[in-house]
């Protein structure tokens, strides 16, 4: 039975999950667990003063550098709330020393270290992380950036022992997820449900089956693609794509395989992908759901054929949604490419799942103006979100279409040599987009302002002539403005904050938001 979307579903998938070890943490949780080192020990132990309240219970066991440190599920960021704080119990009254550590981060690593005496709790200890060292030097500095590691050294380079209770670490900025989407799409734009038994539905599939020159496909594949219904067709509601062992000669080629290869006659910027799907079984199987530039200029596309072939691969970008065979049985992938890096990029996760070739989930992907969030079963698990956004970065403010196919061999590995034939079976494919937004918010999607946020100068990419620009600030004052095709702006001498930009071209005006730090 199809499953039904609803805009309650989808937002309930976007939620995602709440991960442990992100602050604030005050060891209720099981996972707010410390690694101890040098000889130190922690656990959690009963508050001295509350017998209802768990805390952290740390120990140093007498010899030199002793420390304690936890890996955050989200890291901490310092960039705009620099103080972080934590309560200290002490049984004696002697003075100690507490250094607190962000390591692991987009910055150097920091430290501060604070004094503290008496005993019982000192409540909410300060770690102004605006007066920070930089680790292993003299150095002070403002301290910004996200940091992942947490360390702890109580009477840092002392040889002392002692036992000590730790409740309450926070600040910082609150714990979000990094695979938040930053755009919601509820509009669905385009769909096929597979509701027709026999042939694939050829208003909305191509089947690309021309050979590469040199007469392989690439990767060291060893599949033709066909257009027969052997190996593409529909039957009860799903869509089977299906790879088959078998002698096939075709354009002067014999190969042992024969599969299909699908391209979507729909083409898109931003959205939301949403494809359910049961993968197929066998050594050396490389089921895809993915898509290609509307750009690219690849003999034998549609989109080729069409016309609109001028940018090679990578320039034209690749968005892998779901890719498996290149990594361990039931490990999915995702991956973007990009001229940047392509072929075995670095832009990539996997995820485990439960028995691919038997379990139905729903693949997606939701591309946005600003970020590339990949998610199973309406949970995220990696974004695709560069700094700098440019040629090189960032070929996704043009149309992308979408491919279905299953390869053979190649980069998969060896075939299993007793594989016969299997199938990806589809139970649908829906694109979602925010049409409602109207005219105008389409217009301002065909501008992207890189980088922002900015400090010096920013680039404006786009396709259109641009007529002039006005920078503007949040009391609605004209603070710059230039006529003509204006493609960077130097924004060095303004104050930080955000200003608005509004750019004509076409008769039209698009207005975006200019981050300044």
């Amino acid at each position: 039975m199809k499953e039904l979307y609803t805009k309650v579903i989808l937002f309930i998938f976007c939620l995602g999950t709440v991960s442990a070890q992100e602050m604030p943490l005050d060891f209720s949780d099981s996972n707010d667990t410390f690694i101890p080192f040098g000889g130190s020990s922690f656990s959690t132990a009963l508050d001295p003063t509350d017998s209802s309240n768990e805390v952290g219970q740390f120990s140093n066991n007498g010899t030199l550098w002793e420390g304690f440190f936890i890996d955050l599920s989200q890291p901490v960021s310092v960039s705009d709330i620099q103080e972080l704080t934590l309560s200290f119990y002490q049984t004696d009254a002697s003075p100690h020393d507490i250094l607190l550590k962000l390591e692991n981060g987009t910055g150097p690593d920091v430290e501060v270290l604070v004094s503290t005496s008496g005993t019982g709790w000192a409540n909410d200890l300060i770690f102004d992380f605006a007066n920070a060292t930089i680790s292993g030097t003299n150095n002070t500095v403002s301290a910004t950036g996200n940091y992942s590691r947490l360390t702890i050294f109580i009477d840092p380079g002392v040889v002392a022992s002692g036992t000590y209770y730790i409740d309450d670490i926070a600040g910082g900025s609150e714990a979000v997820d990094p695979n938040e989407l930053d755009v919601i799409y509820t509009d669905l734009v385009w769909a096929d449900e597979f509701e027709t038994d026999g042939a694939v539905n050829p208003d909305n599939w191509f089947h690309q089956t021309q050979l590469p020159a040199g007469g392989a496909w690439f990767n060291q594949e060893e599949q033709h693609y066909t257009n027969r219904i052997e190996n593409s067709f529909v039957n009860n509601g799903f869509l089977n794509i299906v790879a088959i062992k078998e002698s096939f000669t075709d354009q002067g080629e014999t190969k042992q395989y024969t599969s299909a290869r699908l391209n979507s006659k729909f083409a898109f910027t931003y959205g939301r992908v949403d494809v359910r799907a049961r993968l197929p079984f066998g050594d050396g199987t490389w089921p895809a759901i993915w898509t290609l530039g509307k750009n690219i200029s690849e003999d034998g596309a549609y989109w080729e054929n069409q016309g609109f072939g001028t940018t090679p691969w990578p320039a034209c970008g690749e968005i892998d949604i779901m890719e498996h065979g290149l990594h361990s049985l039931n490990e999915v992938s995702a991956a973007v490419h990009t001229p940047s890096s392509f072929g075995a990029t670095v832009n990539s996760a996997t995820q485990p799942l439960a028995d691919v070739a038997n379990n139905f989930h729903v693949y997606s992907l939701n591309w946005s103006p600003d970020q590339i969030t990949f998610l199973i079963d309406g949970v995220g698990y990696y974004t695709y979100n560069p700094s700098v956004k440019n040629d090189a970065t960032w070929p996704f403010d043009l149309d992308q279409y979408i491919l279905l196919n299953i390869a053979m061999g190649g980069t998969a590995g060896m075939i299993d040599p007793n594989f016969t034939q299997s199938s990806m079976v589809i139970d649908y494919v829906r694109v979602y987009q925010n049409s409602g937004l109207g005219l105008d918010d389409v217009f301002e999607s065909q501008f992207n302002i890189y980088p922002n946020p900015t400090n010096d100068l920013f680039n404006i990419k786009t396709n259109k002539v641009i007529d002039g620009v006005a920078l503007y600030n949040n009391l609605g004052q004209v603070i710059l403005e230039r006529d003509g095709n204006v493609h960077q702006v130097g924004v060095g001498d303004f104050d930080k904050g955000i200003y608005y930009l509004k750019i004509r071209a076409e008769q039209q005006v698009a207005t975006k938001k200019i981050v300044i730090n």
